[in-house]
């Protein structure tokens, strides 16, 4: 019984993280001589800073706990979508906001968990999945290609049509937590 890996595992596991620091150096180089402070870079900022900002004024303050989970969850899912597609080659970011965390956080950190939370609130009465495919549309069929056509990122094996479905979900999913009703005040427990 094996209960660590073997030197070749270890040593081959090794040589992929050297080449991954290799490349990662490489990108902090090209962010430092080339992204920062640039058109693009700004509009970036600016992306993950002022969604966050208008939130903060115009959320529904007795919601903002809800909210705020179903804010997360979308996080959690969309940079774990994200990692997966960059990895896969699906697409690439061209733009990072800062060259030591994932290209993507400007769409999985800010634009659309606030979008959701945002959208959730409005019109608490009007059915989810008719909500989930307004904001699969439109980010699908107009902010994803707007953001493409500005040079953003680029899609070497997706297409826009593909991502419809994986927004309704998210979405669909944000929703079912921040409207659930299985909220009870956590007791005290002695400890």
């Amino acid at each position: 019984m094996m209960l660590q890996p073997s030197t070749k595992i270890t040593n081959l596991i090794k040589e992929q993280y050297e080449i991954i620091d290799k490349a990662n150096s490489r990108v902090v180089e090209i962010w430092n001589e080339e992204i920062v402070f640039t058109f693009a870079w700004w509009i970036s900022f600016l992306l993950v800073t002022v969604p966050w900002i208008i939130w903060f004024f115009y959320r529904k303050k007795e919601s903002t706990n809800r909210l705020l989970i179903g804010g997360i969850w979308t996080m959690f899912i969309a940079t774990w979508l994200n990692y997966l597609g960059v990895t896969l080659g699906l697409w690439r970011y061209n733009v990072k906001t800062i060259p030591v965390i994932p290209d993507f956080i400007a769409w999985d950190f800010s634009l659309m968990p606030v979008t959701i939370m945002f959208i959730i609130q409005i019109k608490p009465n009007m059915k989810p999945i008719i909500k989930a495919i307004l904001f699969a549309a439109v980010t699908s069929f107009a902010a994803e290609p707007f953001f493409k056509w500005l040079g953003f990122f680029e899609y070497p094996a997706w297409h826009f049509w593909a991502s419809f479905p994986f927004y309704i979900v998210i979405y669909l999913i944000a929703s079912a937590l921040v409207n659930g009703k299985n909220f009870y005040p956590i007791k005290s427990t002695g400890l």
